[in-house]
């Protein structure tokens, strides 16, 4: 997806945020050094994903620490005090792998720093079942069980801590349907995205066939630095599934295989390059070829 001029602003706030998160002192002189970057590096043919990776990993060497350490603890905690709820609406469903979708995708709503709604972990619980109620407003699982085959290759890129212990959910029901799932975190910590640290707490090797890292700090995916063992497989893959707006960003540029895209439509651009409304809880299939739509 390119950039577009309601990101600047969004992506400024996000690094405004977390630049003062621990000491507001901070804040204005990674503000300048982002400011310069962005008037450097902004063009409405650059990926989104790209230039916030360089806007993002300025602000982090500044800091020289993770902000959202202990948020992304806190996101844990909350994710897993809401298991039995979510285990209870995906077993009195009539349709348990879509209940898994609704599940996973509810964990995805949380933009910390951006929407004054999702500030603290735990406005998740308390609109946990609201969200669930929604379900999907765009439902593309008729087009992606196909996909689901016994013996298909699922590749299952996360996003961010405490949504992923909910996806493990809708993993345990992949690997029911006897696909082979090859899980893929963040090689290092950027924002509240999950990383290996995450996936041994909650022993998800234990649920899937191979865990994998994006390798380097980057929002989304680099798509120029991917993994050589992580391209092998999405070369060989069925299927991806992709969760969150900046995996979102990342792999529009180019869909190498057929993408499940499982988020909530939390910002215009993103909406809009998927052609779907704003504050949607959406699972969109597109295959190889795709582009997306112009804001």
């Amino acid at each position: 997806m390119k950039i577009t001029t309601i990101c600047v602003p969004c992506l400024l706030e996000r690094i405004r945020y977390q630049s003062e998160l621990k000491d507001t002192k901070n804040g204005p002189d990674i503000i300048k050094a982002c400011l310069e970057i962005l008037a450097e590096g902004y063009d409405p043919d650059v990926c989104s994903a790209e230039l916030a990776t360089i806007v993002h990993k300025k602000s982090h060497d500044m800091l020289g620490f993770d902000p959202y350490y202990e948020m992304k603890e806190e996101s844990n905690r909350v994710a897993v005090s809401l298991l039995p709820r979510a285990r209870d609406f995906i077993r009195n469903s009539s349709d348990p792998l879509e209940s898994a979708m609704v599940v996973s995708v509810t964990g995805n709503v949380m933009d910390f720093g951006i929407s004054e709604r999702w500030k603290t972990p735990s406005a998740l619980s308390d609109n946990f079942d609201l969200l669930l109620s929604e379900g999907l407003g765009h439902n593309d699982l008729d087009r992606i069980k196909p996909y689901l085959k016994n013996g298909n290759k699922i590749i299952y890129f996360t996003d961010n801590c405490g949504e992923v212990v909910l996806d493990q959910l809708l993993l345990e029901h992949l690997k029911e349907r006897g696909c082979r799932v090859v899980l893929v975190v963040k090689g290092e910590p950027i924002l509240t995205d999950a990383t290996i640290k995450d996936v041994e707490e909650f022993q998800l090797g234990k649920i899937v066939d191979r865990v994998l890292t994006t390798g380097v700090f980057a929002v989304g995916l680099d798509m120029n630095n991917i993994p050589a063992d992580l391209l092998n497989e999405i070369n060989s893959a069925d299927l991806i599934i992709s969760k969150g707006m900046a995996n979102f960003e990342a792999f529009s540029e180019k869909i190498l295989v057929a993408t499940a895209f499982l988020l909530r439509t939390k910002c215009l651009p993103v909406a809009s390059a998927l052609g779907l409304p704003v504050e949607i809880n959406a699972a969109k299939l597109v295959l190889p070829g795709w582009m997306p739509e112009e804001s």
